[in-house]
């Protein structure tokens, strides 16, 4: 019979369950590292006898038992079983991960704030949280269609970034009344912008960049101040959407 720890991840790799209690997976020792460092909570952690094989795994283990954490010892097999992973690291931890609100992305005059609308990779949502929070980003804003934030895929992509970086997801509305609130400046990535160079803005701004195939929502281009795209070489039609999003805000940042 599996223990309720053991049940407990199994029941967290649907997205509905981790919505509604507030939970996440972090897998790999990485990650565990990262999240301890961050001070998130945790509930417990499986880990394989594998472990304990190098010498950080073993502090791993320490560590969190210093901290309180249940531990529960599995076989390597059943460890497997709940990962999402196909080379699992002998660890798997139920946390409590940080949570924001809309009001507590403040937006920088310095930094642009970055706005997901309907990216679903979960490796790619994973990379925009790390990058944006790796160039000063004051915070992301995911909009509708955007893959789940504490999707394991997402966790591991990030890095870390998603236990330190203020983030939240907000209906269309919401951002709305968002952007007018605080006067943001709405830049949407798209490629029949004005070449980036030669955007010019004042004040606090977002940048919007959409999902891989069909771009950002028309209700979204909407609210935009300006269109803006990334000069490509002939023959290139686009870049990754996680790539565009960086050289936009680093060009943004370095512009100041």
């Amino acid at each position: 019979m599996a223990s309720n720890l053991v049940s407990q991840i199994r029941n967290l790799q649907r997205r509905k369950v981790r919505r509604r209690r507030g939970l996440a997976i972090a897998e790999g020792v990485r990650l565990v590292e990262e999240a301890v460092a961050a001070g998130v909570p945790f509930r417990g952690a499986v880990v394989s006898p594998d472990i304990r094989d190098t010498a950080r795994g073993a502090a791993l283990v320490e560590l969190l038992a210093s901290h309180a954490v249940p531990i529960e010892e599995v076989g390597n097999r059943e460890l497997a079983k709940l990962a999402d992973t196909d080379t699992p690291q002998g660890i798997v931890a139920v946390i409590d991960p940080p949570t924001w609100t809309l009001s507590q992305i403040a937006p920088d005059p310095r930094h642009p704030v970055l706005v997901l609308d309907g990216v679903q990779d979960p490796g790619n949502v994973g990379t925009l949280l790390r990058t944006a929070f790796a160039l000063g980003s004051p915070g992301a804003i995911l909009l509708p269609g955007t893959a789940d934030p504490w999707n394991p895929k997402v966790l591991r992509g990030a890095m870390g970034a998603t236990f330190r970086f203020p983030f939240t997801s907000a209906a269309d509305g919401e951002f709305a009344a968002w952007v007018t609130a605080h006067g943001v400046t709405l830049w949407v990535a798209s490629v029949e912008g004005k070449a980036l160079q030669r955007a010019r803005t004042v004040g606090p701004l977002a940048v919007v960049v959409g999902n891989e195939g069909a771009g950002v929502r028309e209700s979204v281009r909407s609210l935009a101040h300006q269109m803006v795209a990334i000069p490509l070489a002939r023959g290139v039609e686009s870049l990754n959407v996680a790539v565009a999003a960086g050289i936009l805000l680093y060009e943004v940042t370095r512009g100041d």
